[in-house]
């Protein structure tokens, strides 16, 4: 194998928010961070990876208040579950920390002083959206409204999740209150602001050197074409978070302190572990520090943050790394579906290392979103893990412990085999350093054909049961071990836990670095079961849990409660009902059903059945209140195309204005089903 010098090496990931349990799209970025630490250290270089809950802003407070509990007890409730979903799918951080840390607060008001030093901090009054029901300022996150940019409807205040422009709460269309429903007015405030635009030569020169992936760098230049805007750092009381120093009832914006965490969680190791922490982090630091995030917020990474470092007279990161998005069969993850899948609820089903093996296998090195096809999952786990890795050891192990003690040939009889699959590692190595997992993983499985074609023509089991075969046996099997022993190693990053078996078995350890030669002569321990298939039943299990921890809600109302009547009580009307009267086509024709798109979908405050849609028919859209909230969850519906009565006349309800009528079939409750056209159809298209 090809030497190399050790590398220093710090690696994050993108902080979860202390307001909520984990799901598997979170763990699609954990994986992938974690595989690629497991790597550098197996290979011997120093690698360090921190993490931490993001534990400020509005959201953390309003939830503690709804509790009837301080921020702080909000904020280590659910650090202590993240921390444990994440230990149950084996991520390996070497600190797991919180934004809310004396060693963030101090890092936090140093980088401003630095800034503000430096003249890269302006202030202004400014009008801000202020929630006159709540009677508080509207963080950026709990206003909606349209983009400014691209016009799609119910977009949140700092970024449009359509178009990926950023802007000011003050820039949407018809924005309204995520908190209340009220539609927020306008009162002046006294705010702080990054001065982004000074940067943009140093961020064109940054974004352009290699720093990220062209798609990433390609985005990041269109906004730095239009235009940098001033960054508003600051927001108003009451929020949870850190004062700005001087500036009394300010505080930081949640997103000016969230990345600063990623030193604060590697200080707070640091000092535990006897690291020099300034070696990371000064301007000519020769570390290297790499960041995993999700493709939709880039702009803080890729703009802000280096921004931000490069003022400070701090180092910026060597690499930034985004993934696309995770998709359950296709679709986005839906709790009605049960493919909304929370971490902890992954893990009472199945082992962690099949969604390990399985997200390896799709990822590379791009921003493609990754697709849990449920099947598939079943099917290339048990094929390859079990059926191709695991099966070389299983079918080895038995005669060597049978007949030869569990020791391995004093040579190998197949020296030049095993080498080939060392000199494998090479290949292999360059590919998990790229991220190019799913090509990783092709390459080993390949070489585990390999080792299976070689023990199926040597036929061991036939081979024991002819007198004076017994060498050629314990030839046989001994390469097998051999191939299995190389297969693991590379391996070890993606299934760290079979791994840790497969080394106990082996009496050896499996990091790359012990990687040189065949064992010869060497005495094995006794062969344990490493993995079992996954059974579908285990699948649908998780699937039913996943249903049921969905909201509970009441039954909605059966199908005319779509334009927001309340259901009449009589008996449903199932497919054996008959049909009714029949009607003139005249009587039919008045009736303008049209195609139209959900751009948008709310729960109702105050209602156990209704659902707000918000149809777009092209040139215009509707207000409808469907009585369809067991049936659906609403982000399950925002983009669907289903079909509704244009021509109802609207009807006032005690919630607002329903304009129409989407159109469902089934008897109620959770067995409603919007109707959708197929595709081709485009909003506004009449129904005939």
């Amino acid at each position: 194998m090809a030497e190399h010098s050790t590398r220093d090496i710090l690696v994050t990931s993108a902080l979860p928010y202390a307001n909520g349990s984990l799901h598997l799209g979170h763990l699609l970025e954990m994986v992938q961070t974690d595989i690629w630490v497991r790597f550098q250290k197996s290979r011997g270089h120093r690698c360090h990876y921190v993490c931490a809950d993001d534990a400020h802003g509005t959201a953390i407070m309003l939830t503690a208040e709804k509790l009837g509990i301080t921020p702080e007890e909000q904020i280590k409730r659910v650090q202590e579950e993240h921390e444990r979903d994440t230990a149950g799918f084996l991520i390996g951080f070497d600190n797991y920390y919180s934004t809310h840390s004396p060693e963030n607060r101090a890092w936090s008001e140093e980088i401003y002083r630095r800034l503000r030093a430096n003249g890269h901090i302006a202030t202004r009054a400014i009008t801000q959206a202020f929630d006159p029901e709540k009677e508080l300022f509207l963080a950026d996150r709990f206003i909606k409204g349209t983009c400014p940019k691209c016009k799609t409807a119910d977009q949140y205040g700092d970024n449009c999740e359509a178009c990926g422009a950023t802007y000011t709460p003050a820039e949407l269309i018809d924005p309204v209150s995520a908190l209340s429903g009220a539609t927020p007015i306008e009162k002046e405030s006294e705010h702080y602001f990054f001065t982004l635009p000074a940067f943009a030569d140093m961020l064109k020169t940054w974004t352009g050197s290699g720093t990220l992936q062209p798609q990433i760098a390609n985005k990041l230049r269109e906004w730095l074409d239009a235009g940098l805007q001033e960054w508003d750092i600051s927001r108003d009381a009451p929020y949870f978070g850190f004062e700005i120093p001087d500036a009394p009832g300010k505080y930081f914006y949640v997103w000016l302190d969230a990345p600063i965490g990623y030193m604060a969680s590697f200080q707070n190791y640091c000092e535990r572990a006897g690291i020099d922490f300034d070696s990371y982090w000064q301007k000519d630091s020769q570390a290297e520090l790499y960041h995993f995030i999700g493709k939709d917020i880039i702009n803080f990474h890729g703009l802000f943050w280096p921004a931000m470092l490069h003022s400070a007279e701090l180092r910026t990161p060597t690499a930034i790394y985004a993934h696309g998005f995770l998709t359950v069969n296709g679709t986005k993850m839906s709790k009605s579906r049960g493919t909304f899948i929370k971490a902890s609820t992954y893990l009472a089903h199945l082992d962690a290392e099949y969604l390990r093996y399985y997200f390896a296998a799709k990822l590379a090195a791009s921003v493609d979103d990754i697709d849990l096809n449920l099947e598939d999952f079943v099917q290339r786990v048990n094929a390859d893990v079990v059926g191709k890795v695991v099966n070389i050891a299983s079918r080895c192990a038995g005669f060597l412990n049978k007949g030869f003690d569990n020791t391995l040939t004093a040579d190998c009889a197949e020296a030049t085999l095993v080498q080939d699959f060392i000199d494998a590692g090479d290949g292999i190595a360059a590919l998990y350093e790229g991220r190019e997992f799913n090509k990783a993983i092709r390459e080993i499985v390949a070489l585990a054909d390999r080792a299976n074609q070689y023990i199926d023509e040597k036929k061991p089991w036939v081979l024991a049961k002819q007198a004076g075969s017994e060498a050629e046996v314990h030839a046989v099997c001994s390469v097998g071990i051999n191939l299995f022993r190389v297969l693991m190693t590379y391996l070890k990053p993606v299934l760290p836990a079979m791994a840790e078996k497969a080394e106990a078995f082996l009496n050896t350890s499996l990091d790359w670095t012990a990687l040189s030669a065949p064992l010869t002569g060497h005495q094995l321990e006794k062969f344990q079961p490493l993995i079992t298939r996954i059974d579908p039943k285990q699948i649908e299990a998780m699937l039913e849990a996943s249903r049921e921890e969905a909201p509970a809600t009441a039954n909605a109302a059966g199908k005319t409660a779509a334009s927001g009547k309340p259901d009449s009580g009589k008996a449903k009307a199932g497919p054996e009902q008959a049909a009714a009267d029949t009607i003139a086509f005249e009587d039919f024709a008045r009736v303008d059903l049209r195609v139209a798109e959900i751009i948008a979908a709310d729960h109702v405050e105050g209602a156990d059945k209704l659902l707000r849609l918000t149809l777009s028919l092209g040139e215009e859209q509707r207000q409808v209140f469907a009585g369809i909230k067991a049936a659906y969850a609403p982000e399950d519906l925002v983009g669907r195309l289903t079909v509704m009565v244009a021509n109802l006349a609207p009807r006032k309800m005690r919630f607002g204005l329903s304009e129409g009528m989407v159109l469902a079939a089934g008897p109620g409750g959770e067995e409603i089903f919007l109707l959708t056209p197929d595709s081709g159809a485009s909003p506004g298209m009449q129904v005939k």
